[in-house]
C-alpha cells in the first residue's frame, strides 16, 4: 500500500466535517483498527478507511448530485429520491481524488459501508460494522449484543446488523436501498449454507 499521511487526512476532515461527524468518524478509525487487530486485517487500511468512510457526509445534497453527475457515477432512483445515500460513492470518488487513495480494498470499504454487498472483504466488513458499533452510538438496534459478536464473528454481527438495520427501517417506514436486501439475502442464504455442511 502507498504511504498516507494519516496526520493530513486527520485534519483535512476536522475542517470539512461537523464537530459531531469528525467524533464519529475517530470512533470508527478506533474501533475498525481493534477489529483488524482481532480478526488479522491490514490495520494502516482500517485505520484510513475508518477515517474516511463520511468524508462526503456533512457535504449538501446539491453538491453530490453535481459530483455523481460530472464524473457519471450512477445515481439510482431510491438516492434521486434521498440524496444523502450519496454519500458513500461521493465520499469513494473523493477519497480518490483529494485523499490519493488508490488502494481498491480501501475504496471499496468507504463505498460500501452503509448498504454493504455480497462477497464483501474482510476489510469491508470490519468498516460496515465499526461504523455500527463505534463508542459514540447509542440508539442502534441490540448494540451491546452487536458489540460483544463483532469481536467473536464478524460474519455473524454482520448478518445482525444487516437484520437490525431492515427491520429498523421497515418499522419506521424509511426508504430500503435494495442493495442492503441484496447483501442481507446473500448473507442469510451463504448463513444457511454453511449450517447445513456443519451437520
Amino acid at each position: 500500500m502507498e504511504t498516507v499521511d494519516v496526520r493530513k487526512i486527520r485534519k483535512k476532515l476536522e475542517k470539512d466535517l461537523d464537530h459531531k461527524r469528525f467524533e464519529h468518524t475517530l470512533g470508527v478509525a478506533y474501533t475498525a483498527c481493534a477489529l483488524a487487530m482481532c480478526h488479522q486485517a491490514d490495520i494502516g487500511k482500517a485505520q484510513i478507511a475508518g477515517l474516511l468512510h463520511d468524508c462526503a457526509k456533512c457535504m449538501d445534497n446539491e453538491k453530490k448530485i453535481s459530483i455523481c453527475q460530472k464524473q457519471n457515477i450512477p445515481i439510482t432512483d431510491i438516492e434521486k429520491k434521498n440524496p444523502y445515500l450519496l454519500h458513500a460513492k461521493v465520499g469513494c470518488y473523493i477519497a480518490r481524488k483529494q485523499f490519493h487513495i488508490h488502494d481498491k480494498d480501501i475504496l471499496n470499504a468507504v463505498l460500501n459501508h452503509t448498504t454493504g454487498r455480497p462477497e464483501m472483504s474482510p476489510l469491508e466488513k470490519i468498516i460496515y460494522i465499526a461504523d455500527y458499533i463505534e463508542p459514540g452510538r447509542k440508539h442502534a438496534p441490540n448494540l451491546s449484543e452487536v458489540r460483544k459478536l463483532a469481536f467473536k464473528d464478524i460474519d455473524a454481527a454482520l448478518l445482525k446488523i444487516l437484520k437490525d438495520t431492515l427491520e429498523y427501517l421497515k418499522s419506521i417506514d424509511s426508504p430500503v436501498d435494495p442493495a442492503t436486501q441484496q447483501t442481507y439475502d446473500y448473507y442469510i442464504k451463504r448463513d444457511h449454507t454453511n449450517k447445513k455442511q456443519e451437520v
